[in-house]
């Protein structure tokens, strides 16, 4: 199988690290917890999320999607097993 692209890794880490703020993980520390990201990656994937049009709400380090945008949550659900495969997460 074919390495994944950067951008369709980077689109993925995003639109899933916006799923887990919408189940609870919504602390830097508990996105490392969940994923293994370091901390880096973790603090840079919520500040490119509005990229997607996904808006976030930042309110003393605790996320909360606000706005999915153009981006179907739906979508995200049913295709989880897929982002984490390509991810590489837990």
């Amino acid at each position: 199988m074919n390495e994944p692209s950067k951008t369709k890794t980077s689109f993925y880490r995003r639109i899933y690290v916006a799923y887990l703020i919408t189940q609870g993980i919504n602390t830097v520390p508990k996105v490392i917890a969940a994923t293994g990201m370091p901390r880096r990656t973790a603090q840079d994937t919520l500040a490119a999320i509005h990229e997607l049009a996904i808006r976030l709400e930042n309110n003393n380090g605790v996320y909360r999607v606000a706005d999915w945008g153009a981006v179907n949550v739906q979508w995200v659900e049913e295709n989880l097993a897929e982002l984490k495969a390509v991810l590489s997460y837990p």
